[in-house]
């Protein structure tokens, strides 16, 4: 067994509702280690100079594209504005760009993310579902899981009369691997509320989808 996997101690408890895993995160050297193990098996020399701080660069740039494991949801829609003058119609913030990665291939997965909602109580700030989309997307992810955590987290701090999270992307795993299709697209949805009404839908895709400014 290769020594970066073994040095890693891994507890894994059954809840009720998810599988917890208590892990300890291995040091920087070691996550170097493990780049330079990928070099050597996929066939270059790690010691070359254009290869010498590709480990380091590797791991940075980890930290970076899987920071979300670090964010926290509920602390990004903690603050709800109450004071918007009667407002009870459709919020939508559309055309959010974000990337990710494939939990299955860890490769690139690119699009955007619409999220509509009827408010209750109050409203959150435009930026924070923006900054919503990416707690979710850095992290090893499938579109379905990503698009439905979306729409749950915004249930659950904001207690909407209704919330619809629409995701389309492309995924490089099919574009660069396998069936080598370029160009094409995945859309999921996720609706909830006043959102399962079929009306409701039809208006939020026709909102995503129209010309705009």
């Amino acid at each position: 067994m290769n020594p970066v996997v073994k040095s890693l101690s891994v507890e894994r408890t059954l809840s009720r509702s998810a599988d917890k895993f208590l892990m300890i995160q291995p040091t920087q050297e070691q996550a170097e280690e493990a780049v330079r193990t990928l070099l050597l098996w996929a066939g270059d020399d790690p010691s070359r100079e254009g290869l010498l701080d590709t480990p380091r660069r590797v791991a940075k740039a980890y930290r970076e594209f899987y920071k979300g494991y670090d964010e926290d949801p509920e602390e990004i829609l903690d603050r709800v504005f109450e004071e918007v003058e009667g407002y009870q119609d459709m919020i939508l913030v559309r055309d959010i760009p974000f990337y990710s990665h494939c939990e299955h291939h860890m490769v690139p997965f690119v699009g955007k993310a619409h999220i509509g909602y009827y408010p209750s109580k109050g409203v959150v700030g435009l930026s924070k579902l923006a900054r919503l989309v990416d707690v979710f997307a850095r992290r090893l992810q499938t579109q379905e899981t990503m698009t439905a955590q979306i729409a749950q987290a915004i249930e659950k701090a904001l207690k909407p009369r209704g919330v619809a999270v629409l995701v389309e992307a492309e995924h490089m795993c099919m574009s660069m691997r396998g069936v080598q299709k370029q160009g094409s697209s995945t859309m999921t949805t996720q609706y909830a509320g006043l959102f399962k009404d079929a009306t409701e839908q039809v208006r939020f895709f026709s909102m995503v989808k129209s010309p705009g400014l």
